[in-house]
């Protein structure tokens, strides 16, 4: 059970960041200086512990798990109708905070459900939690 719960939760993880990643990509061209560079920093970390996570994964041979594609679709959709709508700093930052919460809430609800897995991937998911916030923070001051 353990080694499941392990390799789920960090399917999820994997898959958290996958969509953090995406939805900063389908934004970064439209934000303006100091936004555009505290979305490329927070790339980064995710990009980081995204390598760390999938080290892990390959280490259970397992290539990690891709985002679902219809909420993928759903947010691609959101996305581009905002922007196209108006396209402001304003409005990447309430797209990405909306963003935020929802991987605080998923990963959250997956630390509950996959709760005998190993210490390890549990610390990802706390990571994972704690990066959102933090750039649900620092998006504060664009809204």
């Amino acid at each position: 059970m353990i080694e499941h719960d392990t390799i789920e939760l960090l399917r999820e993880c994997d898959a958290g960041i996958r969509t953090g990643i995406g939805a900063i990509d389908e934004v970064a061209e439209h934000a303006q200086g100091e936004l555009r560079a505290l979305l490329d920093g927070y790339k980064r970390e995710y990009g980081a512990i995204q390598d760390e996570i999938r080290g892990v994964l390959h280490s259970y041979h397992d290539e990690g798990k891709a985002p679902n594609p219809l909420a993928k679709g759903m947010a691609w959709l959101k996305t581009n109708v905002m922007m196209a709508l108006k396209e402001s700093d304003g409005e990447i930052a309430n797209l990405l905070t909306d963003g935020c919460d929802l991987g605080i809430k998923s990963l959250s609800k997956y630390l509950n459900d996959y709760a005998a897995a190993d210490e390890r991937a549990k610390d990802f998911a706390r990571r994972l939690i704690q990066l959102q916030e933090r750039q649900r923070e620092a998006l504060r001051k664009y809204l």
